[in-house]
Formats: structure tokens, sequence, C-alpha cells
């Protein structure tokens, strides 16, 4: 979900606002570190571990053992499919999520104070026809959207025009029109703030006038830069620069609507969708290929940690309106986002509802992370038992 994002998500709260710390640290550097020194490691639920475990373990076991998986060449195992057969091996036989994790996996702490953000799957209004108060188009892939590789070797997105690549239409363009009249509407919401936060998302649940709900997920970008919203509406002085938030930027897009289209536009990115018809009971799927879970899949910069890698992570939730709560736990790098850049940076995924809003919303927390990387077998705790 965050394939730019589902890619999930494209951005949230840190794209939204630009408040990613400025000098995001690339590199990695890893500390080997104790179970002990793990807060709140006595009182993870483990038991709702060993189903993601192996859910993870599935989907290494289809990917050929040369599939490289990303991560930093600070990571010397885990980077690679190949190097987790051996500890899915042995969880196929492993009864006990604690003990099969204290095993078969070295924690490493991350040298870098930890910025965590939150995205989740909105629950909007929609129609599949065009009517009534349902007049803003979901667009699915154009035809002429293409990929080709610029003189720097970089992929980009674009268009070809009388035999020249050129960029794809901005969001203004399509705002005016630019792809009326092709059928490549796949919904229709009743307001392109709800599409410039479906965006903002990457995924959705469009919930229909009959009561039926309809998945939408990420299906591509129009290549143009992405330039955070609550960035604008702060250098324009219309937002504190305390004061932005998902809520605070649509409160405001609402209560301007004669400023709401030129403000959005001046964001040119735009995400297309395709209607997913996977099983609503779970989340949409990630970047990894696999259904994104509430508290447990984060989004990660796959530059530096590689995709299945198990973190620890330390920091505190905006529940409600009272003070942030500590937050331990075992979570997945299952997706990516575009904002999400370097060491110590991770999105989590809260799901779909009012709670998870609100949690993706507000979440913008320092902390602790730790990566656990899978042991080699010759590694291995003496005495393990462990072939």
């Amino acid at each position: 979900m965050k394939k730019l994002l589902t890619l999930l998500t494209l951005l949230t709260l840190g794209a939204l606002c630009g408040c990613t710390p400025q000098n995001a640290p690339s590199s990695l550097s890893l500390s080997p570190v104790g179970y002990d020194s793990l807060a709140g490691w006595e009182q993870e639920d483990f038991t709702s571990l060993m189903p993601l475990l192996r859910d993870e373990c599935h989907r290494l076991s289809q990917l050929p053992p040369e599939t490289v998986l990303g991560g930093s060449e600070a990571i010397t195992y885990g980077r690679h499919a190949a190097d987790w057969s051996n500890a899915c091996a042995a969880l196929a036989t492993a009864s006990d999520a604690r003990t099969y994790l204290e095993t078969w996996f070295q924690p490493y702490e991350v040298g870098t104070d930890a910025f965590y953000t939150g995205y989740f799957e909105p629950q909007i209004p929609a129609s599949l026809t065009r009517g009534g108060a349902y007049q803003t188009p979901v667009y699915g892939r154009p035809r002429d959207l293409v990929r080709a590789k610029a003189t720097n070797g970089q992929m980009v997105s674009g268009r070809w025009v009388n035999g020249q690549f050129a960029p794809y239409y901005d969001r203004a363009a399509i705002d005016g029109g630019a792809l009326a009249g092709q059928g490549l509407e796949i919904a229709w919401l009743k307001s392109p703030v709800d599409l410039f936060f479906l965006q903002i998302q990457g995924s959705g649940r469009l919930i229909l006038p009959d009561g039926g709900q309809v998945r939408v997920s990420y299906d591509g970008r129009n290549g143009q830069a992405y330039v955070p919203l609550g960035r604008v509406l702060v250098q324009g002085g219309e937002l504190p620069a305390d004061g932005v938030s998902m809520d605070s930027i649509r409160n405001w897009l609402e209560a301007h609507p004669d400023r709401m289209m030129s403000v959005m536009e001046r964001n040119p990115n735009y995400v297309f969708f395709r209607r997913d018809d996977g099983n609503l009971a779970q989340g949409p799927k990630g970047a990894f290929g696999m259904p994104l879970t509430a508290g447990r899949s984060v989004a990660v910069d796959r530059s530096v940690v590689p995709f299945a890698m198990p973190l620890w992570v330390e920091t505190k939730l905006p529940y409600g309106a009272g003070q942030p709560v500590t937050w331990d736990h075992l979570v997945f790098a299952q997706d990516i986002g575009t904002d999400i850049k370097g060491a110590g940076r991770a999105d989590l995924f809260t799901g779909w509802g009012a709670t998870a809003q609100s949690v993706a919303g507000n979440l913008h927390a320092h902390g602790r992370m730790v990566l656990f990387l899978p042991r080699p077998p010759a590694d291995l705790p003496t005495g393990s038992g462990a072939q």
C-alpha cells in the first residue's frame, strides 16, 4: 500500500504537512542489543504474532531465493529471500512466537532518533455512477501514462507527444477536464477534498448508497512532484506551523470553497486507482504484496530496511483527546511511502474507521526503533536446539 504507496499509502501526515525531519539520516547505523533492553517485550501479545510470522514466511516462499528485499548494506543478513529460508523452516514446527523470535532473530538498535507517522484506509461516500451530489470522478490509470528511463537512469512517468516524451498532465489540467471522455471513471465522490485525501492514503473503501463497499487501490501516479499542502498553508499564513494535521487541512479546505481547488492544485501530483475486489475483512495490500494489518504493518524506506523485516517500535500514539499513550510493539516492514525516507523512519498502518483516522492523522512522534535481523544458522544461540 504505501507502491509509492500501494503502494498504498501515498503519503500520510508527514507528506501532508512536510513535517518529516528535514535532515532525516539516510545511512543506517546498527548496534546489537539484548531482548531484555526492549521496553514492553514481556507484555507483547505473542499469540497474535504467530499467524503474522507464518503469513510473512508464506510470502517469502513465493519469491525466488535470489530476490532482493532491499535494505542498507549495513544489514549483513536478511536482504535476500534466501536469507530467511532457515528461519521460516524452523517456524513450521514452532509453537511459541517469543521463543522462536529470541532464537532466530538478533535485535539491532537503529542509531538515530526514530520518527513515526501513520496512515489509514479512508471510508468515503461514493457512487459507481454519476448523479446528484456525486460529481467528482475517481480515475483509473490512463492508457497513455507510461514509464520511461531518463538520461540519469531514473524511471519517470509521462506521455509521448509527437514522438517526444513529455510530463504527464498535472492536477490542475486533470481537474480542468484533460482526461474527461476517456471512460476512465471508476467511481464518483461528493467532494474534491475527499478525492484529495483518498489520493494521499493511496487506497480506500468506497461506501455506496446501498451500504455496499468497494475498495479502490493505488494504480500509478502522474509523476509530478508532491507538494505538501500543509506546508503551502503554513507558508501562506493560513495555518500555524504547530497546527497542521489531516483534520486542520480538511477543515481549512472546506471552510474556503472559493479557494479550495486552487490550493489543492498547488500540489500537481495526481494518483490513479483500480478497483480491488480483495477481502474487505483484511487491509489493502502493501508494496510487499501482503494485506496490511492494523498496528502490525509499517511503511519504510526500502533502501534502508528490507521488506519482511520485523521492527520493534517504542513510541507514543495519540488516542482520543488525552495524553499520548506509550506504544511498544513488534511490526513488520510491508509497505513503502513516497515521503518515508531515511533510517529510523516508519509509517504505521492504523486500519480503517474513525479511530484509525484519528490516530493516523495525529501521529507524528519520535521514539526508538530496533530491527530484528534473522540469524544465520551458524550464529544461533548455543543449546537452542534449532537445526
